[in-house]
């Protein structure tokens, strides 16, 4: 540690360590109260709107009838993932670019 900052050390302390007097010590404005007061109202307001939204939720997220869902999921649509149906339904590649072979050496 330097001595400059072994002093502002040593200044902070000591001002720390005083009692705080003085005529306005203590007291509290009433711009703080209606601050309290308009956060708390503010609170009640969004708990009282969330749960009334959240009363109107179904009971579950899944679909009446999820089969045009499933078979995206599933990749059963034609072209939906690479070498899909075309492949298997005709047993020829579904034509794409072609790959050229690797070389030795390489």
């Amino acid at each position: 540690m330097t001595i400059g900052t072994l002093a502002v050390d040593v200044l902070a302390v000591e001002i720390l360590a005083q009692e705080p007097t003085g005529p306005e010590f203590g007291k509290a404005s009433p711009l703080g109260l209606a601050i309290v007061v308009v956060l708390l109202v503010a609170t009640a307001l969004l708990i009282w709107n969330m749960n009334k939204r959240l009363k109107k939720l179904p009971e579950n997220f899944q679909p009446e009838h999820p089969e045009p869902d499933q078979a995206v999921d599933d990749g059963t649509l034609p072209g939906a993932m690479p070498g899909g149906v075309e492949e298997k339904a005709g047993g020829t590649k579904a034509a794409g670019p072609e790959r050229p072979e690797p070389t030795k050496g390489s």
